[in-house]
């Protein structure tokens, strides 16, 4: 499927469609150029791309998370559901089963684990017994939090609080999750262990992910499709497992060419050579 497949599928046949939006922060500063990408139900989505390509914009503007931010979507239209969201509060967007886990986690530190999963379930009228059962599914996907539950969030790890902000995800009963850089400043086998819990997540619960990483071969691995991003456009698209193999793709973000694994200075020289430029 390519980009413009993708961009032509009407918003019924995607769980998020996103067709040709602009950002424009503070009125002047244009950041999202014409972005369109689509996530299917029951799929995991790539978003990939280097630190300022535009990634955690597009994931704040299906959140509604702009306005913070002094942004605005001033072209294009998102659509879940085969509805357009672009008026909806982030609440409202959360009771629909759209959850934002933030780039850098931010948990509440004050609060223990336990604590921190039982705030994602406020939009819930859940009784004891079914905040309980909510509580024992997030466990058993993170029995890492359960013998932590009691610790404050502060004091855990990277990993451990990269879990909570997941699980406490999870506890909003979410159909999308929108997660922003998992693997920002986490060690190789945990990233690689949070990786595996959200294809299980995909698999038995059937929560779809649109996720925005520049870590590019990790996040390859676990999705289904992926989309390249570059100064707020989207320069390359197709199956992971296509893109895994591209030869642009390899080269420019996975350090690896036909002459085999590449320095960074070696690879800083090679960008005028980009077919997307």
């Amino acid at each position: 499927m390519t980009q413009a497949q993708a961009t032509a599928a009407t918003p019924a046949q995607a769980l998020l469609s996103i067709n040709g939006i602009e950002v424009i922060y503070n009125h002047v500063i244009l950041v999202l150029k014409g972005v369109s990408l689509s996530v299917p139900e029951g799929g995991i989505v790539a978003l990939l791309g280097g630190n300022g390509a535009g990634k955690t914009t597009t994931l704040r503007a299906v959140s509604n998370l702009l306005k913070g931010e002094r942004g605005d979507v001033t072209k294009g239209s998102i659509h879940y559901r085969g509805e357009p969201i672009e008026r909806l509060t982030p609440a409202d967007l959360v009771k629909r089963g759209v959850v934002q886990v933030m780039e850098g986690r931010h948990c509440f530190a004050h609060l223990t684990i336990e604590e921190n999963l039982l705030t994602g379930a406020y939009t819930r009228s859940l009784s004891r017994a079914a905040m309980a059962a909510e509580l024992e599914k997030v466990y058993h996907y993170f029995p890492r939090l359960k013998q932590r539950r009691g610790s404050q969030a502060g004091y855990t790890s990277g990993g451990e609080q990269q879990m909570t902000a997941v699980g406490r995800a999870l506890m909003a009963d979410p159909k999308m999750i929108l997660l922003d850089e998992p693997s920002m400043g986490l060690a190789p086998q945990i990233v690689a262990e949070i990786f595996e819990i959200v294809r299980d997540l995909n698999r038995k619960e059937r929560v779809s992910f649109l996720l925005a990483e520049q870590n590019t071969n990790v996040a390859l691995k676990y999705a289904d499709y992926g989309y390249i991003m570059e100064n707020g456009r989207i320069v390359m698209d197709g199956p992971a497992g296509e893109l895994a193999e591209n030869e642009d793709v390899r080269e420019f973000y996975l350090g690896v060419s036909k002459e085999g694994r590449q320095s960074f200075r070696n690879i800083k020289s090679y960008r005028r050579r980009k077919r997307w430029l």
